[in-house]
């Protein structure tokens, strides 16, 4: 079963324990910062209730200073959590790319593809 495929995978939403988990809370003043910025449409409390859904955010949108304090802060292995659990439409093709790249996710002219959409 892919990360994709897993019924569980709704972490950019609210984070299931052991899919995403939480950022730790040290870093709570940091994802308030980012998402007052990056998901200006959400209250604090609504969008720090996501964290995994303001990493992406952040990811995708986020200028370089942003993106470098966010990676320091919740690491590597957290930015490919998210990347792998990421929901269809939250990256477009150019920071889907990147982000396989910077992550060593995939080789060059080797990055899958975007996440689809799924209507039932």
């Amino acid at each position: 079963m892919t990360a994709r495929s897993n019924p569980l995978a709704h972490p950019l939403r609210s984070g299931p324990p052991g899919v995403l988990g939480e950022v730790p809370k040290e870093h709570a003043a940091l994802l308030a910062d980012l998402a007052a910025k990056y998901l200006w449409w959400l209250t604090p409390v609504e969008a720090t209730a996501m964290p995994a859904r303001v990493v992406a955010q952040v990811m995708h949108l986020g200028d370089y200073a942003d993106v470098q304090r966010l990676a320091e802060a919740v690491g590597d292995d957290y930015l490919k959590a998210v990347l792998v659990h990421a929901d269809a439409g939250l990256f477009d093709d150019r920071s889907w790319a990147y982000w396989h790249y910077r992550l060593g996710l995939a080789e060059p002219e080797q990055v899958p593809p975007l996440p689809k959409r799924k209507f039932a």
